[in-house]
């Protein structure tokens, strides 16, 4: 496939479905990207009931319920994906069964819809970009939530060869880029025996060209260049790029102040770059916002609470950290993942404090269920011989 170069004259417009320029969709995603799911998705269904042959109206239903469970489930806190550490993770994820139903029914009607869109005319790429976004949508909920890389990586690759034929058939349809982009990244970051026992042997990736792919169509998509921007920051940050993402991320969080996420993902990242002081500073600020009445939409604070934590503890301000930890571990919002998390590293910090009654009751809490057996595998043996590292 041959990149096309963009010149000055060149109009996103024409290369996208005429639904995706309504102001009802651009008001429906500008709620998504305040985090606003309930109003988003209230949005995207009244579209789609008044627009029933769109496919992408479908996806874009679809792409809510998908998101505001990942976010229910603390699955969009990108430090759980900046190692490779995710994919053995024992995590369960306890998703109610009809939201399991309504997403697979929702990925079955769009890739039909746009089944008998292709079948009617081969050269529809809408109906082509529309299957690879439900595709690719889907492939996050299976990988993120069920661990299931088997399916995730097959449907992955139909979104990428989804993404693949709407560009033989418009090459400036720019918003196909993110998912060739993400597979591109993602492919060349597996081991090769794991790419054999996912079943995409012989399905190549190069790092640079999914980034260039992500790039351009953060930058000339009409869908997908907010999605297309958080991916290219999350790769950077996964190979340990943080100047990089922190640029890309900082526009985001200034575009959408009230993301909370966006604003988050800027604090980790100045924490994994380092600047610990600086991130310190950051996840105050997003603590304060907090408090101001409707600036935030359900905002999960215990990320951020457990983020200003681990950066506290990196700068040796042991107290502050154990507070912290507490401080995340009791916020009504969080998972019981994150809790256990929370409470496993607040009775480390209390060791460390000498305060072995105080460091017995977390670990003991953390010991119950609902986290990883990582975490309860440690804390048993913290009961037994208190933590000394740091």
């Amino acid at each position: 496939m041959v990149t096309p170069a963009y010149s000055q004259s060149y109009n996103p417009a024409l290369h996208t479905d005429p639904i995706n320029l309504t102001p009802e969709v651009r008001d429906a995603f500008a709620h998504f990207y305040d985090l606003d799911y309930e109003g988003a998705l209230s949005r995207f269904e009244t579209i789609q009931r008044a627009n029933p042959q769109s496919v992408i109206s479908i996806g874009n239903v679809l792409l809510t319920i998908v998101f505001r469970e990942l976010y229910r489930q603390d699955l969009l806190d990108t430090t759980y994906y900046a190692h490779d550490s995710f994919l053995t993770s024992k995590r369960n994820v306890p998703v109610p069964q009809p939201i399991r139903d309504r997403i697979e029914s929702l990925t079955n009607s769009a890739v039909a819809l746009a089944d008998r869109q292709i079948k009617a005319n081969p050269n529809d790429a809408n109906a082509y970009f529309a299957r690879g976004y439900a595709r690719g949508m889907h492939a996050a909920f299976i990988t993120l939530c069920d661990h299931s890389y088997v399916a995730a990586a097959r449907q992955g690759l139909a979104s990428r060869n989804d993404s693949e034929a709407t560009l033989k058939i418009d090459p400036n349809y720019a918003d196909a880029k993110m998912a060739m982009g993400i597979q591109q990244f993602a492919v060349a970051s597996l081991p090769r025996l794991v790419r054999m026992l996912v079943g995409i042997a012989g399905v190549g990736g190069n790092k640079e060209k999914g980034l260039e792919l992500l790039r351009e169509s953060a930058a000339h998509g009409i869908v997908t260049p907010i999605e297309s921007r958080t991916a290219l920051s999350l790769f950077l940050r996964h190979d340990a790029r943080y100047a990089e993402a922190i640029v890309v991320q900082k526009g985001l969080a200034d575009q959408y102040p009230r993301d909370f996420l966006f604003r988050l993902e800027v604090a980790n990242l100045t924490k994994d770059s380092g600047n610990g002081p600086g991130a310190i500073a950051l996840y105050n600020a997003i603590l304060t916002d907090a408090k101001k009445p409707g600036y935030f939409i359900g905002p999960r604070l215990h990320m951020t609470y457990f983020g200003l934590a681990d950066t506290q503890r990196g700068q040796n301000q042991i107290t502050q950290a154990a507070q912290n930890y507490l401080q995340a571990a009791a916020q009504p919002t969080c998972s019981d993942w994150i809790r256990r998390r929370a409470q496993l590293n607040a009775g480390e910090m209390f060791d460390l404090l000498h305060k072995r009654d105080e460091a017995t009751k977390q670990y003991e809490l953390a010991s119950a269920g609902g986290g990883d057996q990582s975490q309860s595998d440690a804390a048993h043996r913290y009961l037994k011989t208190p933590y000394t590292g740091k």
